[in-house]
């Protein structure tokens, strides 16, 4: 019987030393590695997460707020890019929204986009960058 070791990709690239910026090749952990066989890589992208910020006014609805129309075209310039991948809001009570951009943007380049958002400067939203492991895509 083939038992495979099972270790999390972020474990696996600290101890690697692959952690760096930009997408990042992570290493599998697999029966493989022993013999230095290269594995397929895995993708990091820097998301924007989105929160309410102290102008977000709590009576109104999100598509009620003002400056939400600046935001999202902000956005599209990201997307007409080719630059964005996903994007769009929580739909709980909390508010907020995600923004994925596409494979190769830096961090550096969708930290200064998120900190340019209208909506940002104006205090209607608080923008976070984290990076993400792709863990499972088609």
């Amino acid at each position: 019987m083939n038992r495979r070791k099972l270790v999390h990709p972020i474990i696996a690239a600290a101890l690697a030393g692959t952690v760096g910026f930009g997408t990042m090749p992570v290493r599998a952990a697999s029966d493989d590695n022993a013999s230095g066989k290269v594995e397929r890589m895995k993708d990091v992208r820097y998301v924007i997460l989105h929160s309410p910020g102290p102008s977000w006014k709590a009576d109104k609805s999100m598509f009620e707020q003002t400056g939400v129309q600046e935001h999202i075209a902000h956005y599209r310039k990201l997307l007409e890019a080719g630059k964005l991948e996903l994007g769009g809001p929580h739909l709980d009570a909390k508010g907020g929204g995600m923004m994925i951009p596409a494979a190769g943007v830096s961090q550096e380049e969708i930290t200064r986009f998120a900190n340019e958002d209208p909506a940002v400067k104006s205090g209607l939203l608080l923008a976070e960058v984290r990076p993400w492991l792709i863990g499972m895509s088609k």
